[in-house]
């Protein structure tokens, strides 16, 4: 990847320049123009550094819409991506942001050899950077397959790494891997992790991140073929169960059978019932004692008056119409006898009378990821459901009108609940079985604290019940995968390692079955199927919905980038 001058200058500044807006990240820069001369002397220089690299992790500002890519999210319009529509761009955010956080990553390490001060402190910040470089190269991979790779930072006209050919994808997972070894040995653990640096990289957090890049590598090499299946998913199960026999986290139940539900608001910490009283917002330092879920967090404050950055979330996304669930998802949630849709007693999807009928004797995260029509009794009809499966999930009510709409909600960047999953589907690869001692430390404990007192035996995965109900195992963990995970940005790419976005993408997107009279002042009413389900996106004509398995699984790489690469840089097949 070649940077022009300006590009160059640009990543410099980038990285030692502070922003001069209200957003604050952590412990910031002085507010002050500063020089690569006169810059990494110090430790503190390297936590400066390191700071801007935090602006990178997954957060609101588009982590849980990735989800429009896939079948169980829709924003209102149709998604290029998931319609087959796109075509190579001329250049890719995705592509670009990334390729300038390895960079900034790579100048902290290299710079890092310059800083006195105890070997320690220099290794942790080290550790940092090279979580992030690991995280970006992730993204890159998952999205182009190969790609160029450096782990130094690019020089000018004469450096050999400016004309890049791709690396195999192979070598650089091998590297995310290591820098994530090195960041596991060298950053802290939570529970001895000063307060002030409370959501910095922990080692379970590199732990944790290992995990999900190995199950994610590991199944594409077996459901695509080629690479070695065996020893990525081999390494996903044992970086899972290394952060699960660490003990330094568990799954969120200070709200009871809502626990579910507010884990995602304000890291658990806002109490009451809906319509929430902003005033019950809490204001308060958030500590890794807090809640012991959120392993890695993006942080936007502590509190009303003292934010890190702010968000818009729910004032944006919690009209119906520009984030709304599909049947995709909310036909995955079981029912109260633990069956599925099809097999369940309770199974009413074709006999409802009303729009309430499908979110009873349901698995209640059903009801705690999306809206029905008695739960915001009060906040106005705009927001109540009508043919969308509105969105429940991050959603504060208080902060809807309240301080300009912005929120400081943190969002989950990593939570202990993947890793269970992570582990539990890594187990089951390796060898098509999980005995039901792994099920009751994975599955079952996400079923357990989603059901709070109306658990029961009934609803336990064991491989009895998988063999008495004529299930598939592989499908129920995958089930409770989609379930756990609904809307947090994972739906997409599990489709892609799977092999099945050919068969899920192209299916028609639809939302709830349509009650005329719950909605009588709605004109014109939304085109329902033969069913009496609204179509969101009918997958025919000018909304077709279309993947191509001989070119979409991959990204096209911009083509300005194969250009600046002097014919080194090759485009994905098809493209």
């Amino acid at each position: 990847m070649k940077p022009n001058k300006n590009q160059y200058l640009y990543l410099i500044a980038l990285l030692l320049l502070s922003g001069t807006s209200c957003n604050k990240y952590l412990n910031q820069a002085p507010q002050t123009s500063l020089t690569d001369a006169s810059f990494w002397k110090t430790t503190a220089d390297l936590q400066t550094g390191c700071n801007y690299l935090y602006y990178s992790l997954p957060n609101y500002g588009g982590t849980p819409t990735e989800d429009f890519q896939s079948d169980i999210a829709y924003g209102g319009s149709p998604n290029p991506t998931s319609s087959g529509t796109r075509n190579a761009p001329v250049s890719d955010g995705s592509w670009q942001n990334n390729y300038i956080l390895i960079f900034n990553a790579n100048n902290i390490l290299q710079k890092s050899t310059t800083v006195s001060g105890v070997d320690s402190v220099i290794q942790k910040f080290q550790g940092e950077a090279r979580f992030f470089r690991a995280f970006a190269y992730y993204e890159l991979v998952k999205r182009y397959g190969d790609v160029p790779y450096t782990d130094r930072i690019i020089g000018v006209d004469g450096d050999t790494l400016l004309y890049a050919s791709r690396t195999n994808r192979e070598t650089i997972i091998d590297s995310i891997y290591a820098d994530l070894d090195f960041a596991a040995a060298h950053c802290p653990q939570p529970d001895v992790q000063p307060t002030a640096d409370y959501g910095r990289i922990t080692a379970t957090a590199a732990l944790a991140f290992k995990s999900r890049v190995a199950l994610f590598e590991g199944t594409w090499d077996k459901f695509h073929g080629g690479g070695d299946a065996n020893k990525h998913l081999q390494i996903a199960a044992t970086a899972a169960k290394a952060v699960i026999d660490g003990h330094k986290y568990s799954l969120y139940t200070g709200q009871a059978d809502s626990s579910y539900y507010y884990e995602f608001l304000y890291d658990g910490g806002l109490a009451g019932n809906p319509p929430f009283n902003p005033s019950a917002r809490p204001e308060k330092n958030y500590t890794y004692a807090t809640n012991k879920e959120n392993i890695l967090l993006s942080l936007y404050g502590v509190s009303v008056s003292s934010l890190i950055r702010n968000h818009a979330f729910t004032s944006t996304y919690f009209n119906r119409s520009n984030f709304c669930g599909t049947r995709a998802i909310t036909d995955q949630y079981l029912f109260s006898d633990g069956l599925p849709e099809g097999k369940s007693g309770y199974d009413s999807t074709y006999k409802a009378t009303s729009s309430l009928t499908e979110f009873r004797n349901r698995d209640p995260r059903f009801g705690m990821t999306f809206l029905n029509k008695t739960d915001f009794v009060g906040i106005g009809n705009y927001f109540l459901p009508t043919y969308f499966y509105s969105i429940r999930k991050f959603c504060t009510t208080g902060d809807v009108g309240q301080y300009g709409n912005a929120c400081f909600n943190n969002y989950n960047a990593i939570r202990y609940a993947e890793v269970l999953l992570n582990y539990a589907e890594a187990t089951f690869e390796l060898s098509s079985s999980i005995d039901d001692a792994d099920l009751n430390l994975t599955i079952n404990a996400l079923r357990q604290r989603a059901w709070g007192s109306q658990f029961s035996q009934s609803l336990m995965l064991t491989n009895a019940f998988v063999a008495s109900n004529g299930l598939d195992m592989r499908t129920e963990i995958r089930r409770e995968r989609s379930v756990e995970l609904a809307l947090e940005g994972f739906r997409y790419w599990d489709l892609l390692r799977w092999k099945t976005a050919e068969t899920e993408l192209p299916k028609p997107l639809l939302g709830p079955q349509f009650f005329a009279a719950e909605n009588p002042s709605l004109s014109p009413p939304p085109t329902v199927n033969a069913n009496g389900f609204s179509v969101l996106q009918s997958g025919v004509g000018a909304n077709i919905r279309q993947f191509d398995p001989t070119r979409d699984y991959l990204f096209p790489i911009p083509t300005q980038q194969i250009l600046l690469e002097k014919g080194k840089l090759t485009q994905n097949p098809k493209w």
